[in-house]
């Protein structure tokens, strides 16, 4: 049974930084891919950022150069490093993580419904 736990979250101010954890429990960590996702008030959950088993990464266009995705399969954990950070960054940021063995292992998976697992979520919020 996969588990997720994200912690990191806080009150920060714009142009601050804060970082993420997402800590899995149960599965191969090495083997899966890995997402961030989050979700304002009133919005649909979106993607931010994923990575894939070989370390291939991909960011959605506002959090490019701000954003930087990591993984640490020594420590079943990922991280979102968040830089320059707006008050549009204020959400609920979840993670999320499944196996992809059948795809290749630069495969990153960019919508909700490819992941099985996700984290409770953790609030950032952003204060101008």
């Amino acid at each position: 049974q996969v588990q997720l736990v994200e912690s990191g979250g806080g009150l920060v101010q714009v142009g601050d930084s804060l970082r993420l954890s997402c800590a899995q429990s149960g599965g191969m960590f090495r083997l899966y891919s890995l997402g961030w996702f989050r979700q304002a008030p009133g919005k649909e959950r979106e993607f931010v950022t994923a990575i894939s088993r070989s370390g291939m990464t991909d960011y959605t266009d506002s959090v490019k150069g701000r954003f930087t995705i990591s993984r640490d399969n020594a420590k079943n954990t990922m991280y979102l490093q968040m830089n320059s950070l707006k008050d549009e960054d204020t959400a609920v940021y979840y993670c999320a993580s499944d196996l992809f063995l059948s795809r290749g292992a630069e495969y990153i998976p960019r919508t909700r419904a490819e992941y099985d697992y996700w984290g409770q979520g953790t609030q950032v919020t952003v204060s101008s």
